[in-house]
């Protein structure tokens, strides 16, 4: 197998995934990530490597229907809707604390972000689309594609939902994609282990860390 290069910066984008502090522990009573907040040096490593940087985040309306109640517990199926498939505790509403990027994390540096969750019947994972069947564009494909780019380096939270849906998405949209785990972390270690066997099986290259990628130049 063709060992694969790094192209030329202009056609790399590094893409922080839902790097929020809703994922983090700096939010206990919303979806905390354990260490999801140490991610942001290997982020910002990894964006050296990019001529551009996007990212993704959730946008949620604090009347979505997907918010989890004493009747509809948290991961509980919902009926109903086509674009939403389990109840959530309540999390990345716009507006709060749990929306904001984690600490040392630029909004500035991001040449797009791709906001999802915005409607409140809708509950995508992947940052690519607004609907779980794939079908209406946030514009960050779009985005890349007119700046040129080929190979997107990613990580983000977490790494066994919308990483993973988005890596996938990107792929099957025809760019190389690159996994930094490094910059990633999961919510369990059996789903974690599954989603990143998943990613290489679809052809994702998988790099442990920042430092890694000047193996790839």
């Amino acid at each position: 197998m063709t060992k694969f290069h790094l192209p030329d910066k202009k056609y790399i984008a590094a893409f922080d995934i839902d790097a929020q502090k809703t994922f983090t522990p700096l939010c206990p009573d919303e979806l905390p990530v354990a260490e999801g907040d140490k991610i942001v040096p290997e982020l910002n490593a990894q964006a050296a490597f990019a001529s551009l940087r996007v990212a993704s985040r959730d946008a949620h309306s604090p009347y979505a229907k997907w918010i989890a109640t004493p009747e509809h517990p948290s991961l509980t199926p919902i009926t109903g809707y086509p674009d939403l498939d389990l109840y959530w505790t309540k999390h990345a509403i716009v507006g709060t604390p749990g929306f904001d990027f984690i600490d040392g994390l630029n909004p500035n540096s991001y040449a797009f972000q791709s906001l999802k969750g915005i409607e409140p019947d809708k509950h995508p994972y992947g940052a690519c689309y607004h609907d779980l069947s794939n079908k209406y564009s946030t514009g960050v494909i779009e985005f890349l594609r007119q700046n040129r780019i080929t190979t997107v380096i990613c990580g983000g939270l977490a790494t066994d939902y919308c990483v993973l849906n988005t890596v996938l998405q990107l792929k099957e949209a025809g760019f190389d994609v690159i996994l930094n785990e490094a910059a990633c972390r999961g919510i369990a270690p059996d789903t974690t282990k599954a989603a990143l066997e998943k990613m290489q099986a679809a052809g994702v290259i998988l790099v442990k860390n920042a430092a890694a990628l000047q193996t790839l130049q």
